[in-house]
């Protein structure tokens, strides 16, 4: 019987290749491992299952990568520490699948991989003749380094620490969501008759809390993100005019963008069938600016923009770009280009760009001799924080629903949750001076 750990599933774009009518397609390594293992434990069959699952999640790179990991996951401890099918998995054995995740065996869990296989072949892709074989540092769980960590023991010269492996509660709260959907499912394609496994759990919250956002953790402070804002702005007017890169000016209205409307990359970058472009701003009869934007889920939404964003950071940006100040319906401009002229930017382009202005404004901290704690948490921060950096703020004096709708967020609990209800100081100031017996 098969005792190693291999990757069942590859990249998503490998994944779309695949013939779903039968496993012509599959690598030749993943078909005779799962040939290896007792026919009673069906291992084809729960294969199948999953990928046909996966399949439903194809339309979407990320989506398909983190569903991947966790029905992955639960397919190959039902083949080899559970040694049972995996369509026939019980309640009892779902809590046995959470208890492992939580703490899963030594030899499951390895170093941040990111190719699942190596290619052997020529130094160009050729189909015909190319094959691949396991990566050998490949587990299904992986340790990290914190990027604060990661960067305080490069500015130090050393070795980043590699603490033990601890499941986050948003993994945990993943994987009841995404194979709770898997056995739903094989239910409702009548794979399987037995009760959910996954949501027949009782007392989940011995697995998962409910956690008040620390947003904290994930916010820049007003000293951090006044140096990032400075930092961005410096970079761009050091650019010559005669510079044909000018790239720095283009980081600074993509900053200035995301932080205004609490926008996430991909509002920015674009999906299948939406480009942002210029006239995606448009002004309403009340002289008010909307951004219109298609979202998560593909949901149109439009996005109240602040008058200081359009007459300062997109003015500028316009006329850098040679374009009148503000944009017109007609305004067919992409929203952002390349160097070269051609429509959009990628996330992963996106992500470096502000990355760089990050480290140059820590950088800038750390020559100016502020403590390590004023600096530590920018070591840690990343385009994300912008958005949490921009509501944070805003939250002090924006009614929570204008919030809600901005932020575009489904639940209103979830803006109070994570804006309102974690302002630890502001929340502590207001008890702190109040009188016991003289009331």
């Amino acid at each position: 019987m098969a005792a190693k750990l291999i990757p069942l599933f590859e990249s998503h774009d490998r994944f779309l290749e695949l013939n779903h009518n039968n496993l012509t397609q599959e690598q030749p390594v993943v078909i005779s491992y799962l040939e290896s293992f007792p026919d009673d434990l069906r291992a084809i069959d729960g294969y199948r299952a999953v990928r046909s699952f996966l399949r439903s999640y194809e339309g979407n790179a990320s989506t398909y990568n983190s569903y991947r990991t966790h029905v992955e996951r639960l397919l190959l401890w039902t083949l080899l520490v559970c040694k049972k099918p995996l369509l026939e998995m019980t309640r009892q054995d779902g809590e046995r699948f959470m208890e492992f995740c939580i703490k899963p065996h030594a030899d499951w869990i390895g170093p941040v991989v990111k190719a699942r296989y190596q290619r052997i072949g020529g130094r160009k892709i050729n189909k015909e003749t190319d094959t691949y074989i396991v990566n050998s540092l490949w587990r299904p769980f992986f340790l990290t380094v914190k990027k604060a960590d990661l960067k305080l023991a490069l500015e130090q010269g050393k070795e980043p620490e590699v603490k033990p492996y601890k499941m986050e509660q948003e993994s945990i709260a993943q994987v009841f969501a995404v194979c709770g959907s898997f056995f739903q499912w094989a239910a409702d394609e009548g794979l399987s008759h037995n009760a959910n496994p996954i949501r027949a759990i009782k007392q989940k919250s011995k697995y998962k809390q409910r956690v008040v956002v620390e947003i904290k953790g994930k916010a820049l402070t007003g000293l951090q993100w006044a140096f990032v804002l400075e930092t961005a702005k410096l970079m761009a007017d050091e650019e010559s005019d005669d510079d044909k890169r000018k790239v720095h000016e283009r980081t600074l209205f993509i900053i200035a963008t995301i932080y205004s409307m609490y926008l996430r990359v991909s509002d920015i970058v674009g999906r299948e069938n939406w480009e942002p472009q210029m006239k995606h701003f448009q002004k309403d009869d009340h002289g008010n600016w909307w951004f219109h934007v298609v979202g998560k889920g593909n949901k149109k939404a439009k996005i109240s923009v602040k008058d200081e964003y359009m007459n300062v950071w997109m003015a500028r940006y316009r006329r850098f770009l040679k374009l009148t100040p503000l944009p017109s319906l007609d305004d067919s401009a992409p929203l952002l280009q390349s160097l070269k002229g051609r429509p959009g930017l990628s996330e992963g382009h996106i992500r470096s760009l502000v990355q760089e202005v990050f480290d140059k404004a820590l950088e800038r901290m750390r020559a100016e001799g502020f403590p390590d704690g004023d600096i530590n948490n920018l070591r840690s921060s990343s385009l994300h924080w912008l958005r949490h950096t921009s509501a944070t703020a805003d939250a002090k004096v924006r009614d929570h629903k204008d919030l809600q709708a901005d932020l575009r967020h489904e639940s209103l609990a979830t803006t109070v949750d994570t804006y309102y209800n974690s302002h630890d100081e502001e929340r502590h100031r207001s008890n702190k001076n109040l009188s016991i017996e003289d009331r």
